[in-house]
């Protein structure tokens, strides 16, 4: 298949993602009798993965995205990854030319863990 233009660009959780597989899937279904390979795979990986549901996925992104030193990568990385210490936090930070203090660290954590309930 050969693209000639991207119509839109979005950032989507992988929790998300899963949910429009399993959309593409149910439909799929319905025509044929089996899924192509690519499809398989990618729906095997998405619900391996994603670790909340889209929902509680962009709730988080979106609360995320409300702090001062949020950009919209880092809160879809940090929605898929669920981190559960200050030292998971700092490698998503990595690349980042500002450290984070220890509040912000804290802040970011309680937002993961509401999401994870």
């Amino acid at each position: 298949m050969i693209v000639k233009e991207v119509l839109s660009e979005e950032l989507l959780t992988l929790s998300e993602v899963k949910g429009m597989l399993n959309e593409i899937m149910k439909d799929r279904l319905k025509d044929e009798d089996e899924l192509g390979y690519e499809l398989r795979k990618a729906i095997n990986h998405a619900e391996m993965f994603s670790k909340t549901s889209p929902e509680k996925a962009r709730d988080l992104v979106n609360k995320l995205l409300e702090l001062e030193k949020m950009k919209p990568e880092i809160a879809i990385r940090l929605a898929d990854v669920m981190p559960q210490s200050r030292d998971e936090l700092r490698s998503l930070y990595a690349k980042e030319r500002f450290t984070l203090t220890e509040e912000e660290l804290d802040e970011m954590l309680n937002l993961v863990e509401e999401a994870m309930d």
